[in-house]
């Protein structure tokens, strides 16, 4: 009957680790009662939620209040072992007689740590957890009060200041899966289950709490890894993000702000109960999805070449090449004033250099304009507008000496980038800007994203897709644009125009921003539901107290 029993509850789980502990258990005691295996039956089953619970602070107080039941212990305390393995926190204190609850979702225990070694550097046995976290060892105590191998003055002192008795205890090492001690269960006081008597910790409760320590440590332990791993990742996203910012001296807090807006714009998505969005809601796991998209948005700006994404004036390249067309300027200069010396060389075989300078002055002032000219259409601030257009070919043509030949003043390339008739970048160039989102879906698609940020790819990569379909890299069109992707849109968009960093133009007044969002709308660019949103709820507004020059706020 014993060997049938025991077959039966080493059945209940397939848990390969919980099998093993439940082994240790069963074998090392001969009689059970049913409430001795209704308790392994529990144990299988506590194994099991300790495995599924994510939240670490309410994962404490499981592992304690479990350990309670288990032994119908009056109160208890969970340490956590610091990262030097030198103290040991307070993590949750319990005490079912008094109604305490300390730690864990009720808010951090700000009680000294117990330190597990002298001033002198030597252990600290004297402290029973210390010594458990120290040793390894189990330590079952029938009454503190007479113990004499610990120091028991801390329990003493609490006892007289609230009244308590404190009695028996038990103090239970809690290992990981590398043999490290990561914490430190003590239980104290059993209650007998019939008389509420406070009797010792029986060997059967004190090897259920082992086993249930063990079970604990491992799911500790695989909820710090996933927690370290989460941070690392996040660290790892936005130190990307930072650095792809950093590649460019004029946007180096782009990648912030955007999130800051995308997520101020699915917050009030979330928060809607009428109009276009009633139906819409962000749980917390859609909305770090989000949230590292819009971190990740312009990864793909990291195969950019400098020159092109940070093309401050037309005419940039590794350097600004106006400083070439000013050597040309004064080549030119002195060919002038060549010129006119030799002529008064030839006609009176002698010459003044005033009369020379005054011959000269004319066409020196017309160069110098000329000069001053290619500087405003070096800016790309300026639309060229015809007579712009007219003025850069006749001075493109005119002739300058360079190594003894004469050539045209500006080269086929330098006219092309001059006549660029807004901003900064030539149709090739721009192609290879726009070529970053197309960039950032291939590099995110190919990264192993788990299940709840498997989208991150899609809304990442289709941030400059437009409403009407003319937007890239992939062409979609209205709702095919996932909503996420057209919130990373919309903000990229308003941080771009407000932004006070940018080389290539003033930053737009809140007012002036809004106004051209207004026209991206009308020529279906941008979602009209979403900026109607935006500026009724006056998220705009909120964005613009935060991250706005006071001369940027005329619209408040």
């Amino acid at each position: 009957m014993e060997d049938k029993k025991r077959r039966k509850y080493m059945r209940l789980t397939d848990n390969e680790e919980i099998n093993r502990l439940l082994s240790t258990v069963v074998s090392s005691v001969k009689d059970f009662t049913e409430s001795q295996f209704e308790h392994i039956r529990s144990l299988t089953q506590i194994g099991a939620a300790l495995s599924a619970e994510s939240n670490i602070d309410r994962l404490l107080e499981m592992i304690l209040e479990e350990a309670r039941r288990f032994t119908n212990a009056d109160g208890g305390t969970l340490y956590i072992m610091s990262d030097d393995e030198k103290r040991l926190h307070f993590a949750i204190v319990e005490t079912g007689s008094m109604n305490v609850h300390m730690g864990g979702t009720s808010g951090k225990i700000t009680w000294p740590p117990v330190e597990l070694y002298n001033q002198d550097g030597s252990p600290n046995y004297s402290n029973v957890s210390s010594y458990a976290a120290l040793s390894g060892e189990v330590v079952n105590i029938a009454d503190v009060y007479h113990a004499e191998a610990f120091n028991f003055e801390g329990t003493r002192q609490y006892d007289a200041d609230t009244g308590y008795r404190s009695q028996s205890m038990l103090v239970v090492p809690m290992r990981n899966h590398e043999n490290d001690i990561i914490g430190i269960l003590q239980l104290i006081n059993a209650q007998d289950r019939e008389t509420g008597d406070t009797v010792p910790f029986s060997v059967f409760s004190q090897e259920l709490t082992e086993s249930l320590a063990s079970l604990a440590a491992i799911a500790l332990t695989k909820n710090s890894l996933i927690m370290e791993l989460q941070n690392l990742f996040e660290s790892f996203v936005t130190t990307i993000a930072s650095a792809i910012d950093e590649k460019s001296p004029y946007t180096g807090d782009h990648g912030r702000r955007v999130v800051e807006l995308t997520m101020m714009i699915a917050g009030t998505i979330n928060k809607m109960d009428y109009g276009p969005f009633e139906t819409v809601s962000f749980d917390s796991d859609h909305l770090n999805e989000l949230r590292i998209a819009a971190w990740l948005h312009d990864v793909g700006k990291i195969a950019i070449p400098e020159y092109v994404m940070d093309k401050p004036t037309k005419l940039t390249t590794v350097h600004d090449r106006i400083e070439v067309l000013l050597t040309r300027i004064e080549v030119l200069k002195r060919e002038i004033e060549n010129d006119v010396l030799r002529k008064e060389l030839v006609k009176r075989g002698a010459y003044d250099e005033e009369s020379i300078k005054k011959k000269c002055a004319g066409k020196i002032k017309g160069l110098e304009d000329d000069y001053t000219f290619l500087e405003l259409m070096n800016r790309g601030s300026e639309f060229v507008t015809d007579e712009h257009l007219k003025r850069l070919k006749k001075l493109g043509r005119k002739p300058w000496t360079a190594d003894g030949t004469r050539q045209s003043f500006l080269t086929d390339d330098e006219m092309k980038n001059l006549t660029i008739s807004r901003g900064t970048l030539t149709n090739e160039e721009r192609e290879i800007i726009n070529n970053h989102a197309a960039i950032t879906f291939r590099m995110l698609s190919q990264m192993p994203f788990p299940k709840k940020l498997r989208n991150i790819p899609v809304y990442a990569g289709s941030h400059h897709e437009y409403i009407n379909g003319r937007g890239y890299p992939l062409g979609l069109k209205g709702e095919d644009i996932p909503l996420q992707s057209r919130i990373l849109a919309l903000a990229d968009v308003f941080e771009a125009l407000t932004a006070s960093d940018r080389p290539y133009r003033k930053a737009n007044t809140l007012s002036q921003a809004v106004k051209i969002l207004g026209f991206m709308v009308k020529d279906n660019h941008l979602d009209a539901d979403l900026f109607e949103l935006f500026i009724d709820q006056k998220i705009h507004i909120e964005y613009a107290k935060k991250e706005l020059s006071k001369s940027q706020l005329d619209e408040m």
